[in-house]
């Protein structure tokens, strides 16, 4: 048989070859960049990760990593603050160290690597996996931004929303606070893009921030867009994961989680060589929970209105609304 083929090699990526590989197919990951590397992302993971990574072969590992237990939710809109704990204790862990697990052992069960496309891949099953589509024009555009930082930690997983922006906050393996966020071009323009000006602008958040040092530079993408392939014609044996497939708000904490479940369905599928349109149904069944509440949580903070129904919205609601189906 023909081999499958697949196109970056973050946990989509990577999770897709595994699956594959482990339906004895032949894969060829293709990651044009330098792997692992520092990515823009909240680095949270939702304990449904748990049974993935161990079907994946990395549960063990993942462990050893050392994440960290997060145990609550803290939100912060404006005056309006909420703690509570989470159903099921989550994680935290870098990308770095995550995208280097994940690719490492796809590589240990013999998927082959190279840092261009082959020819022939347009004749076999393809996957795509190469993260989010940036979005250009005159819209309204969005930014993503990320650092680390050093100092006291909680067990929290922390969300901020002010001016427009979002900031998240949660522990990281090795006592580090990731702190990733993002904001409007317009909102971010007027900080001249100094994301240190921008998580001071919010005196809840700088307040929090202020016993701790940053200890890389900020990372940042964009601009950012976010969509769904869940009803896009492809090839029959052409498959999205990840969010080449759909990219949801980085608020849901569903982004790793989806860009695994999602890259371990594609990577079955092209094994088997199930049609592209049925791989895409059973995305959707899973997927859209989360991508339409996150859409509709966006317009409300657009428009003013997510303070006022916080108060109203029991903490473990938003948590199960904004997660895949298993």
């Amino acid at each position: 048989m023909v081999p499958i083929h697949i196109i970056g090699g973050g946990p989509a990526g990577a999770s897709a070859a595994i699956a594959a590989r482990q339906q004895d197919r032949e894969v060829c990951l293709v990651e044009k960049s330098r792997f692992p590397r520092h990515k823009v992302c909240g680095e949270f993971l939702s304990p449904e990760i748990a049974p993935l990574l161990e079907s994946l072969g990395v549960w063990c590992e993942f462990l050893a990593a050392g994440p960290a237990r997060i145990g609550h939710l803290e939100l912060h809109f404006g005056s309006f603050q909420r703690r509570c704990k989470l159903p099921e204790a989550a994680y935290g862990l870098s990308r770095y160290r995550f995208d280097e697990l994940l690719f490492t052992r796809a590589l240990q069960i013999g998927v082959g690597s190279v840092t261009s496309r082959p020819d022939q891949a347009i004749c076999s099953p393809t996957i795509t996996a190469h993260g989010r589509h940036n979005l250009s024009g005159r819209s309204r555009r969005l930014f993503g931004f990320k650092s680390h930082f050093e100092g006291p930690v909680n067990d929290a997983v922390e969300l901020y929303f002010f001016s427009g922006c979002y900031v998240g906050m949660n522990p990281v393996e090795g006592g580090i606070t990731n702190v990733c966020g993002l904001g409007p071009e317009n909102t971010l323009s007027t900080h001249g893009f100094d994301f240190d000006s921008v998580v001071n602008s919010f005196p809840k958040l700088s307040e929090r921030l202020r016993p701790l040092r940053r200890t890389m530079r900020w990372l940042a993408a964009g601009p950012l867009v976010f969509e769904n392939h869940f009803r896009s014609a492809v090839r029959p044996l052409e498959y999205r994961a990840g969010d080449a497939l759909s990219f949801i708000d980085p608020f849901t904490g569903s982004g790793v989680l989806s860009a695994v479940m999602t890259g371990n369905l594609a990577g079955l599928a092209a094994a088997r060589e199930i049609p592209s349109d049925v791989y895409l149904k059973l995305c959707r069944e899973r997927m859209q929970r989360p991508f339409l509440f996150s859409s509709l949580l966006r317009t409300l903070l657009a428009n003013g209105w997510a303070e006022r129904l916080a108060e109203f919205v029991p903490g473990p609601w938003l948590v199960r609304l904004t997660r895949p189906r298993s």
